[in-house]
């Protein structure tokens, strides 16, 4: 595992663990705001097929705004982003670290976004772990 990742799996196919992922970040005030299907991009561009695999967005749209209001050019490190990969019917979350990406800016308000939002995640990771 890399410094800029945590990872948990779900014994699931990866639209069933989506799904999953989606309520479980609903019950800590995130959503998905984009989803970015890299397969399907592969297949259609390049004529390739590769595993299963997305890209997707989550948000807190409270904490976003916060952080644009106070460094609009923060939208740049916004969503929070987390990669869905299925190797044999078992779904891998790769969640960005927002402390490690975040920290870059060296702002105290998104420092303060990114301990918020990294304790939400970190809270679905366990809620999805107990499942």
């Amino acid at each position: 595992m890399t410094h800029f990742v945590f990872s948990t799996k779900l014994n699931q196919p990866i639209d069933e663990a989506i799904d999953t992922l989606k309520a479980t970040l609903m019950n800590h005030h995130l959503g998905i705001v984009s989803d970015v299907n890299v397969a399907g991009v592969v297949k259609t561009k390049l004529d390739e097929d590769i595993p299963a695999y997305r890209i997707l967005g989550a948000c807190n749209p409270k904490m976003a705004k916060n952080m644009i209001e106070d460094l609009p050019e923060a939208g740049a490190l916004l969503p929070c982003t987390i990669v869905a990969r299925e190797v044999d019917n078992t779904t891998i979350f790769d969640f960005m670290d927002p402390v490690t990406l975040l920290g870059i800016a060296n702002n105290d308000m998104m420092n303060t976004v990114a301990i918020e939002a990294k304790a939400k995640l970190k809270a679905t990771v366990a809620d999805l772990e107990a499942k």
